[in-house]
């Protein structure tokens, strides 16, 4: 087994933060996409599967009674029957779809957007801060977030095939630059 750390520097707004990892934290990025992919998947099959997923309730009833401080909007959303028609769909589906492109990563980065927007109204809906600002929540969006930015769809995943692919003599991604935010 061979094994080294790998520098790393990036600059945001005028700062910069280097740092070194050890080159084993590859299989660590691969669990933390796993294990998210599986979680989804699990959560969107469980309500796909039983046939009665309804967010009406929860959306109406669950943050006004937690103080989530975007409370009205949840309500309003509740209250509008084509959105709620599109949420019942859109969350066990959506929950589906980003735990199957987690788990083979494909479309890595874009399946981790949707699952940190996804946990950012989790955490706004379940709104819970008597104990601190960071709840399971907020800790899963940041996880899907590090998924994305670390490219872990390239680490034993479909996205390493698929950005090579040829495409006019050049590998996808050469030729189509913007697919490096939905890949990876």
């Amino acid at each position: 087994m061979s094994s080294q750390e790998v520098s790393l520097e990036s600059t945001v707004g005028g700062f910069t933060a280097n740092g070194r990892l050890h080159t084993l934290s590859v299989w660590f990025i691969l669990a933390l996409r796993l294990m998210m992919g599986l979680a989804f998947l699990q959560s969107g099959a469980d309500k796909v599967l039983s046939g009665s997923f309804s967010a009406a309730g929860y959306l109406q009833n669950s943050p006004p009674a937690n103080g989530s401080p975007v409370a009205d909007l949840f309500v309003s959303m509740g209250e509008t029957p084509w959105f709620v028609d599109f949420v019942n769909v859109a969350v066990p589906w959506g929950e589906v779809l980003i735990g199957l492109g987690l788990i083979v990563g494909c479309l890595t980065r874009l399946a981790a957007f949707w699952g940190a927007f996804m946990m950012l109204l989790f955490y706004l809906g379940n709104w819970e801060v008597s104990h601190g600002y960071i709840n399971g929540d907020f800790a899963y969006m940041l996880v899907f977030l590090s998924v994305a930015a670390f490219g872990a769809g390239r680490i034993l995943g479909l996205d390493a095939y698929i950005e090579q692919y040829d495409v006019g003599g050049e590998t996808l991604i050469e030729r189509y630059p913007w697919a490096r935010y939905f890949l990876g």
